[in-house]
């Protein structure tokens, strides 16, 4: 994981660190780094023990990442899911 400036008391690992505690429950690994100045760019890995039915579609993934980084002044650049997702 990448660390990121303080954000007015919220940084990325704050922004996502619930999801990446949600999807580890399920065999996850979820990571971030930046893509630029604002973009990040978000990579889940599927862990020996992942739950292949427990991943969301891309779309709604994407607006739930959004949505999470709302309140910092970081957006979204794209999610890379694990092969077969």
């Amino acid at each position: 994981m990448t660390d990121a400036p303080e954000l007015d008391g919220m940084d990325l690992d704050c922004a996502l660190g619930g999801f990446r505690d949600m999807l580890a429950t399920d065999g996850y690994t979820l990571s971030w780094s930046l893509n630029g100045e604002n973009g990040v760019v978000v990579r889940i890995v599927a862990g020996e023990d992942a739950c292949a039915d427990c991943l969301v579609p891309l779309p709604v993934m994407e607006t739930i990442m959004s949505n999470a980084l709302e309140p910092t002044p970081y957006t979204l650049d794209h999610i890379v899911l694990p092969s077969g997702s």
